[in-house]
């Protein structure tokens, strides 16, 4: 495995309730991010402690138990050694809304003691060129949002943290931040990005670690985690002739919209039956489960498990996975 540039071992926090209880945000989670580039979505439902185990490896709150490295050092006991390092957007930034984006970035520099000559070349990798000489009460959400990751950029960080960074947006929004972040991660610039819109972080992540309750349920290189389905997608010029071929060679077929859907993993027999009957095809693609759904069936109730009743924890998950309830897929966390 290549170096970890964020690493935790059974990290663990918990919170005093008002009637003298405690619940448990992050229970035991290891969480191995490596570093070289590329984005590494850290995806779970809304208040599965992805906000709190973000909060922790920025110095923000403390751990109950457990261990944390960022770039191989124990945090938060040596954060202000590797934090110059780290770039992260969680809350909403405090920009002077009467100054325009350049204005703001300028200030922020002279403020963190980088040169403004960074400023430029920031607008330019979040795609605000143009626009920077605008006043900030006149973006956009999407441009604020830019503009935040902008300001982030001029440390020139080696690893980017964003969380829930296209909360609000519409989907032009949406597209921007997406394309920000892919250049990001092709770059060489290491991306935790924290999010529950599934359809988006499949487009951009090359890996993920999906949480549940504040625990681990899987990690790995995002196609490891989703396998394929067992079937193929078929493109040929005449699909129901294809399918009626198909059916009688005992293959379960039907055509959907773009091509025709084959349920058997014997992409030779696919080939063959076809051939045989005159059809060639001009494309055959195992197709593979969608983020969406696998996400879905990790989150469950059955998966995460019951709540043990006076605990406020979450049950026990499924026997002989290590961590309750974790899958480990691949090399790629």
């Amino acid at each position: 495995m290549s170096e970890l540039i964020i690493e935790t071992t059974g990290l663990r926090k918990e919170f005093r309730t008002r009637r003298g209880g405690h619940r448990v945000a992050v229970q035991d989670l290891d969480l191995a991010v490596p570093a070289g580039g590329g984005v590494h979505g850290f995806l779970g439902p809304n208040g599965s402690g992805k906000t709190t185990t973000i909060r922790m490896l920025l110095g923000l709150a403390r751990p109950t138990a457990g261990t944390m490295r960022l770039f191989g050092e124990p945090v938060p006991d040596r954060l202000p050694q590797v934090i110059g390092r780290v770039g992260a957007v969680v809350e909403s930034p405090k920009f002077s809304p009467s100054f325009s984006g350049r204005l703001n970035l300028q200030l922020l520099a002279d403020s963190i003691g980088v040169p403004r000559s960074r400023v430029d070349a920031a607008i330019e990798t979040v795609q605000l060129t143009g626009r920077e000489g605008d006043r900030y009460k006149s973006y956009s959400l999407g441009m604020k949002q830019r503009l935040a990751i902008a300001a982030t950029l001029l440390k020139d960080p080696q690893l980017l943290i964003l969380d829930e960074p296209t909360n609000g947006l519409d989907p032009a929004g949406i597209r921007e931040i997406r394309e920000t972040i892919r250049g990001l991660g092709a770059a060489g610039v290491t991306v935790l990005l924290s999010s529950h819109i599934l359809a988006e972080v499949q487009q951009v992540c090359t890996a993920a670690t999906i949480i549940g309750n504040g625990r681990l349920l899987a990690s790995g290189q995002v196609e490891d985690l989703l396998g394929t389905t067992g079937a193929f997608r078929v493109v040929v010029p005449e699909p129901e002739r294809a399918m009626t071929v198909l059916a009688a060679a005992e293959l379960d077929a039907r055509v959907e919209e773009h091509g025709v859907r084959v349920e058997t993993e014997d992409a030779a027999r696919i080939t063959r039956v076809l051939g045989e009957a005159g059809i060639w095809l001009s494309e055959l693609t195992p197709l593979r489960a969608d983020l969406e759904t696998f996400f879905l069936q990790l989150t469950g109730a059955e998966q995460l498990g019951a709540q043990q009743p006076g605990t406020g924890q979450p049950g026990t998950g499924q026997p002989g996975t290590g961590r309750p309830g974790a899958q480990q897929v691949g090399a790629g966390a």
